[in-house]
């Protein structure tokens, strides 16, 4: 980098707190002692102001050098915001955008803000020069989308900005990237001293045995869907946000379209103002639907793949995790939404459906970011281990047919144990999986014809179990096995008449 001014002591474009301005110092100081294409990375928590930060190390740069800035985004949402804000901040710049087909050495602008793919395009057409860039920043590092670009500013250091530094792919790992980490301030240390809004959070053990996985390791749409559509887990949504944040501006976070609306539909037959949001409202909707949000007291948005990145409504008071994923990045972005603090807010509420905090802790407890970005594969298997299921899973078609049922299977092999150390009779433990059974057909059907119908759907239900019983027993005949398996049908369509008729008894009664 070459000096063009000795004036280090520029004014900061806005008032920074004590922790945003130890952080440029620190960032900026390693600028000026590495080499070109040198490649930082920097963490920091949602809410923790990281453009704020990172405009002030490009106007810093920009009085001090004689290079050009580029900040770069993956969604054009974004790249308009970032260069309003830098616009608010006092630092012309420019969009590279579709409607720019070229950028010449004429050009009077020193920074600019582009989105990925419009730049890549530009550079390979040969439309952009890139040797008098001296410093890239990236917003929201943690995309892969980024990567392709990085070795084409030879003469550029780099800054990439995220608050997970953990790749969104496993096999593109960061430190693979940039070259070194710098830490910023924790989730704790920012609630602590009043910058985030303090969480409480409410887990529901949910039973997630039905959805299956993608090629990258997340859980499909499709099976989503099925799970949290089904009547019984809007009713434990209802449940739990009538317990924990009716009537505050709540937003629910789903994976697919479906849930999404059933959800909508859900909340406003029960009497409360919900819309719903996803990647395919138009421009102009969307808008009109986040103008009603920021108006509506107790307002509900539920979602899907839209508010994670580039919203920011600090009157949310509740977030709703109405889906399950194994993203330690997505966690923290959908959970960020509600942590922004106002002078009348200074906690909010987390209500977690997809045993999510269980999978990568308290949103707010100390995380240790350079072991991730040492060792992202380490984490990885440690986080997919969680969510791994039992070889054996009831089939979504099966699973289908009990939708108002929560709980649909049962840890043999584990009540079995349970059973010993409680000195308990083995026979009860297949007693408790009748009676699950029984409950299963009875809060699904209408009649016991019904009933009796749908647990014949469960008979390689009950061999597997019957045989991981038997394997608990220790050596068992195999003729054994097959009267346990009769037997244990039979009782089931015993006690499914038995309940049936008492409830038609009670109905009669009432």
């Amino acid at each position: 980098m070459d000096n063009i001014t000795t004036n280090t002591t520029e004014k900061p474009l806005t008032e920074l707190y004590d922790y945003q301005q130890a952080d440029i110092n620190t960032l900026f100081n390693k600028l000026e002692q590495v080499p070109a294409n040198y490649k930082l990375l920097y963490q920091l928590p949602t809410g923790g102001g990281k453009t704020v930060i990172f405009s002030e190390i490009a106007n810093r740069f920009l009085n001090k050098y004689d290079g050009k800035v580029i900040i770069l985004t993956h969604r054009q949402e974004l790249c308009n915001q970032t260069s309003s804000t830098l616009k608010g901040l006092g630092i012309k710049n420019k969009v590279i955008n579709s409607a720019v087909k070229k950028v010449s050495k004429k050009d009077h602008y020193r920074c600019y803000v582009a989105m990925v793919e419009t730049l890549n395009n530009r550079i390979n057409d040969g439309l952009v020069d890139t040797s008098e860039i001296g410093l890239v920043i990236i917003d929201e590092a943690h995309h892969n989308s980024f990567q392709k670009l990085l070795d084409k500013f030879e003469n550029a250091k780099i800054i990439g900005v995220t608050a997970t530094p953990y790749s969104s792919d496993i096999s593109l790992p960061m430190r693979e990237t940039y070259n070194e980490l710098v830490i910023g301030e924790s989730i704790g240390s920012l609630i602590e001293q009043g910058f985030l809004a303090k969480p409480t959070a409410w887990r529901y053990d949910v039973e997630l045995n039905t959805l299956q996985k993608t090629a990258h390791g997340d859980f499909t749409v499709s099976s989503s869907d099925e799970l949290y559509a089904s009547p019984a887990m809007l009713e434990l949504l209802l449940h739990a946000y009538e317990e924990h944040s009716k009537n505050k501006k709540t937003l629910i976070f789903n994976n697919g379209i479906f849930a999404s609306k059933a959800v909508c539909q859900m909340f406003n037959d029960a009497g409360y103002p919900a819309r719903h949001l996803d990647n395919e409202t138009s421009a102009e909707e969307r808008a009109e639907i986040l103008n009603w949000l920021k108006k509506t007291r107790g307002a509900i948005l539920t979602s899907v793949s839209i508010l994670t990145t580039g919203f920011d409504e600090p009157t949310v008071q509740s977030v709703i995790l109405y889906r399950a994923t194994t993203s330690l990045t997505l966690y923290h972005q959908m959970i960020g939404r509600g942590s922004r603090r106002l002078p009348r807010k200074k906690d909010f509420t987390i209500i977690d459906l997809g045993n999510n905090v269980d999978r990568f802790g308290e949103w707010n407890a100390s995380v240790d970011w350079q072991y991730i970005f040492e060792h992202p594969e380490e984490y990885c298997e440690s986080i997919h281990s969680q969510v791994s299921h039992d070889s054996h899973t009831m089939p979504s078609d099966m699973r289908s047919k009990f939708p108002n049922s929560l709980e649909i299977s049962f840890d043999m092999q584990k009540a079995y144990h349970d059973a010993v150390e409680d000195n308990k009779k083995h026979s009860t433990v297949i007693a408790d999986s009748i009676q699950q059974h029984v409950l299963m057909c009875a809060d699904n059907s209408d009649t016991i014809t019904d009933a009796i119908a749908l647990s014949e759907e469960l008979d390689k239900e009950i061999v597997w179990r019957v045989k991981q019983y038997g394997k608990c027993l220790g050596k068992v005949t195999k003729n054994y096995l097959e009267w346990l398996q009769e037997d244990y049908k039979n009782k089931l369509k015993s006690q499914i008449q038995e309940i049936m008729t008492q409830r038609a008894t009670q109905k009669i009664a009432v």
